[in-house]
């Protein structure tokens, strides 16, 4: 590699691309490489304390005792069919 390589090297950012497209989803503002897909380190503080704080949730089915029966069925059936097989 020459010097010139080196220096191009030494200058290119990392995803260079990531920090256009999409706003910062806690502001709105562009988003900066550095801190994608936030705009800055206080907004991806913000948005980890609102996980760790429980405001996010990701939704759950709850299953009724046939649902659960049916699936464990299912399972087994997979399982029976696994050991055929070897």
């Amino acid at each position: 590699m020459s010097d010139d390589d080196d220096k191009k090297a030494a200058t290119v950012k990392p995803f260079a691309a990531a920090g256009r497209g999409k706003p910062c989803p806690m502001c709105g503002k562009p988003a900066q490489v550095e801190t994608r897909p936030f705009c800055s380190k206080r907004c991806a503080d913000l948005d980890l304390g609102r996980w760790l704080g429980e405001e996010y949730r990701i939704p759950a089915v709850e299953l009724d005792d046939a649902d659960l029966e049916e699936l464990e069925k299912a399972i087994e059936e997979q399982g029976s069919k696994g050991e055929k097989g070897a």
